[in-house]
């Protein structure tokens, strides 16, 4: 699929990955959507690539309805990148009794309903589209799940659970589409330098670093986004997961 002249949505857009993809997608040609709750942050990078802002949380029909609404007002909607998430961070029981029912319940909502909103919503939109002559493709749909789905860590039950969701939904929803031409892909990157990550210390920083095989360095945006760009125009790409983790595979703690 070609990226120039095309409309993508990008949750999670006004930040980190998001921001790195949508950068990316605007500097090949793209008209971009960003959807975010970061309203300051959001409408500074849509400035920046020519794109529209619209302010979303993707957990919620009426929010994700609007940001496919502004999307196919520009044009023909061909892909949705969903970077929106949050990583909380809590022990089953810990020294403050049990894990919290409701942040448990919140990253389930944000990261893994939030994703499926804006799948099913994009998806919608995008049948309508006419088939690309050369490909029969309508269009491309990439979540961010995470390698906490695989090698999930101490603290992290409601993370890799939400993040493991995307990834077992990641086939079945390819399978639903594929008689609309529709792609469905996810992304599991390792660590990444977001800015989740740079509230950490630095001695922390340095030393997840240093644990990637290699490249022994943290991940970028730009490497996320480059890989989305490659699924875009791979369309044999097509209901898996793709780890982008420099060989990481994450120890208990």
């Amino acid at each position: 699929m070609e990226v120039a002249g095309h409309v993508f949505i990008v949750t999670g857009g006004a930040s980190g990955l998001g921001e790195g993809t949508a950068r990316l997608l605007a500097a090949q040609g793209a008209k971009v959507v960003i959807a975010d709750l970061q309203r300051e942050a959001g409408q500074r990078v849509a400035a920046d690539i020519g794109g529209q802002f619209v302010a979303c949380d993707v957990s919620q029909e009426a929010d994700g309805r609007a940001v496919v609404d502004a999307a196919t007002a520009m044009g023909r909607l061909a892909g949705l990148i969903n970077c929106a998430g949050i990583a909380p961070a809590a022990k089953t029981v810990s020294k403050e009794g049990a894990h919290s029912l409701d942040l448990f319940s919140k990253a389930l909502r944000v990261n893994l309903l939030g994703s499926f909103n804006m799948i099913r919503l994009a998806a919608e939109a995008m049948a309508s589209n006419p088939p690309d002559p050369s490909t029969g493709e309508r269009g491309v749909l990439i979540s961010t799940a995470s390698v906490a789905a695989y090698d999930g860590q101490i603290g992290q039950a409601a993370y890799a659970a939400s993040k493991g969701g995307i990834v077992g939904m990641t086939l079945p929803i390819a399978r639903d589409l594929a008689r609309l031409g529709i792609r469905n892909m996810s992304i599991a990157p390792g660590i990444f330098g977001t800015p989740m990550l740079f509230g950490m210390p630095q001695e922390v920083q340095d030393a997840l670093a240093a644990s990637v095989p290699f490249p022994s360095r943290l991940g970028t945006p730009q490497d996320f986004a480059r890989l989305v760009l490659h699924i875009i125009s791979n369309e044999m790409l097509n209901g898996e997961v793709i780890r982008l983790d420099g060989a990481v595979r994450l120890p208990p703690r």
